[in-house]
């Protein structure tokens, strides 16, 4: 059976926006849907007092991605949509499914008039913990909103994609991070643009003013060395045209910009297996809170 676009369901406006999402990915990719709900049991003890309302709660549990799964079929019905009724904590139980998805798709509430994500609990420990890659959608996002404005200014599902950003290190670019970037961009017919920050020396941060000759040089060097990484990308995937920004500043801030002009952004997570436990990392964990457009956490060695 081939791998789904795994959606984390709970009824909510943003894991609503979440499955319609992945709903359009699916599409994309010629991939099934499979809505996952995780209902947490309530303790034996406190389920014989109550056990009507236990009745009752599971009843509407199971209801949420049966309705959901109804709905999408009908806005979507070249789309495969499948159900699945998990039983545990919900982190837990979401990880687990994502093992088996192509992606995990979850939502976040958005933070209204100054824009970007509010990431719960579930949410930053699912990206914490899975292995696979992790896409946040928030609440009221609208296929138009991944869409350049038409000839009239207006938000339209019918023109073309925005942009795919990838927010990359050219210290330890990973293949897969990069290869996930390019398929996306490639799936929506735009262009790639790689965002990549660096910074001057640690002593120029001591009030010391940097020359502008040297500062000209530095990102001259830092260019070269991003084109010499995307190089055999750009080879492989010559159909993608590819945007290189290299920009001395705040990795994190110079994604959150990006993001205001793109349908999707790319970021990474470096998989930790140690006592330590697993982290998201301070740039992907900014972008996740800020971004203005879905964010694709791809996990890597």
């Amino acid at each position: 059976m081939p791998r789904t676009i795994t959606v984390g369901l709970d009824g909510s406006p943003e894991s609503r926006a979440a499955a319609e999402w992945a709903a359009r990915e699916a599409q994309l990719r010629g991939l099934p849907v499979k809505l996952v709900h995780a209902w947490e049991p309530i303790p034996e003890h406190l389920a014989e007092a109550t056990h009507r309302g236990v009745e009752t709660l599971q009843h509407w549990t199971e209801r949420i991605p049966r309705e959901a799964a109804d709905s999408l079929r009908l806005r979507h019905p070249g789309v495969e949509v499948i159900t699945e009724q998990l039983t545990g904590l919900p982190a837990e139980a979401l990880a687990e499914a994502a093992q088996d998805a192509e992606l995990l798709v979850l939502g976040s509430r958005g933070l209204g008039g100054i824009g970007g994500f509010l990431v719960g609990s579930v949410g930053l420990a699912v990206v914490a913990h899975t292995e696979r890659p992790v896409v946040l959608v928030r609440a009221g996002e609208q296929a138009a909103d991944e869409h350049q404005m038409d000839p009239a200014g207006i938000p339209s599902a019918a023109t073309a994609f925005r942009p795919v950003v990838l927010g990359l290190d050219v210290a330890g670019p990973d293949e897969a991070l990069i290869g996930f970037a390019f398929e996306a961009a490639a799936r929506r017919s735009v262009p790639l643009r790689v965002v990549h920050a660096w910074n001057p020396p640690p002593y120029y941060a001591y009030g010391m003013a940097m020359e502008p000759a040297v500062e000209r040089e530095m990102a001259k060097g830092d260019a070269v060395v991003l084109s010499e990484v995307l190089r055999p990308w750009t080879q492989k995937y010559p159909d993608v045209e590819v945007v290189e920004q290299s920009d001395c500043g705040s990795p994190s801030v110079l994604l959150i910009d990006a993001s205001r002009e793109a349908s999707l952004v790319v970021v990474g997570r470096r998989i930790r297996r140690s006592s330590v436990g697993a982290r998201i990392g301070t740039v992907t964990h900014a972008v996740l809170h800020h971004s203005t457009a879905p964010v694709a956490v791809v996990a890597h060695d």
